[in-house]
């Protein structure tokens, strides 16, 4: 069985196609600068690669460019379209109603649209890559949904919930939803499978996915019991240009001071603030990192407060949990910073922790980076959210239980 993999964002449609044979990716891409001036990229895992400028007015006209890819030309890696199975998207608002993946039907992409208000850049996007694939393969080809935020809806209330009135949650479902939810679902399946208990029961797990956006999440027996980002992916510890969580009244105290409206501080907050604010340097960590090797003290502090957010964060979840088994690093950040990674472990030695540094010299490859006399065993665990999307896909089309 071949799936193709969507990812499709608001001028951009990522893809893989893999073969579940063997869970191989036999071609992915991207699809960027949709309505702009279009940049197409095809790589096979063969190693050939297309890149090219080609007008794509829309992700309709995107899956148009995908499609001839995938069955000719230099990138060809299929015979026919028919040979796609099934499609599987990412969609990353599901809000309370998505707690696992489901087929896409007519009422399905209107639950999509109708949350779009609570990630009003991707969902809309979603929407649009899902009818487009649908007028690109046609209604035979059956489509799934994967939600970034149904591994987090194992939350309790008392996680979830937010200090303002109740009726807020009731009229608009104001509550804390959590991201990267495919990350950590496939992250802490691995894990799990490294301490040889892959049901998860009483284990406690705290998985870190560092990238430019980045949440911290808390795993008992196999469920989410808690996560940092909330409402929206903004929450939580700074990042490469989110503030994160700050005190409500900074917020209104620099809309009055500059006359800034809704749509502005949003702004601000989003793409302006983090590391990329704090250090005036850049949201990329690599350009943090020789900026401080240059001296740059505003970049050192900008590294230092993510330092101590995210460690506040994770021994916050130590308590929530009653202790900890593991702790995961993955994603861009997580799998290619061994210092960071060092900093938050050195910082939990008092916990009994013991770093390897040799072993956490480790770039990009699934590794135990902590002694074996370490109370609490690190790893570094490469992400594969569309392996994850991909295999839920198949389970369904196939009419199993997830």
């Amino acid at each position: 069985m071949k799936i193709l993999v969507i990812n499709a964002g608001s001028s951009s449609l990522k893809y893989q196609l893999i073969d579940m044979d063997g869970e191989i990716v036999l071609a992915k891409g991207n699809c960027e600068r949709i309505g702009i001036d279009g940049k197409f990229t095809h790589k096979t895992n063969d190693g050939r690669v297309i890149t090219k400028q080609v007008d794509m007015p829309d992700h309709t006209a995107a899956f148009a460019q995908v499609k001839e890819a995938l069955i000719s030309g230099e990138g060809k890696v299929i015979d026919d379209l028919s040979e796609v199975s099934a499609i599987g998207h990412r969609i990353v608002q599901g809000g309370s109603k998505f707690d696992h993946s489901v087929l896409v039907t007519e009422q399905v992409i209107q639950d999509i649209a109708d949350y779009a208000s609570l990630a009003p850049l991707h969902n809309k996007a979603h929407v649009q890559g899902i009818n487009a694939a649908i007028a690109a393969f046609g209604k035979d080809v059956p489509e799934v949904v994967v939600f970034d935020t149904a591994f987090h809806q194992t939350m309790p209330p008392t996680a979830y919930m937010f200090g303002v009135p109740y009726r807020y949650y009731e009229q608009y479902g104001i509550r804390r939803y959590g991201f990267h939810g495919t990350s950590h679902r496939y992250v802490s399946q691995r894990c799990l499978e490294l301490l040889g208990k892959p049901d998860g029961k009483g284990t406690k797990i705290i998985s870190c996915h560092f990238g430019n956006g980045s949440s911290v999440t808390a795993i008992k027996d196999g469920k989410v019991i808690d996560t940092t980002m909330g409402l929206t992916p903004l929450d939580g510890f700074m990042m490469g240009t989110r503030s994160g969580a700050v005190d409500p009244s900074v917020v209104t105290y620099i809309m009055e001071k500059e006359h800034l409206t809704p749509h502005e501080m949003d702004e601000l907050l989003n793409k302006q603030s983090g590391m990329l604010g704090i250090s005036g340097v850049s949201s990329d960590d690599r350009d943090i990192a020789a900026a401080i090797e240059a001296g740059n003290e505003r970049a050192k502090l900008a590294w230092d407060m993510r330092t101590y957010e995210i460690i506040k964060y994770i021994g916050g979840y130590i308590v929530a949990l009653g202790g900890v088994d593991a702790l995961i690093f993955t994603a861009g950040i997580g799998e290619n910073q061994p210092t960071l990674r060092a900093e938050i472990l050195n910082a939990l030695s008092f916990y009994g922790v013991k770093l390897d540094a040799e072993k956490n010299k480790v770039h990009g490859e699934e590794t135990e980076i902590t002694a074996p006399d370490s109370t609490v065993r690190a790893f570094v665990i490469p992400t594969n959210e569309e392996l994850v999307i991909a295999r839920d896909t198949k389970a369904i089309v196939e009419g199993k239980a997830l």
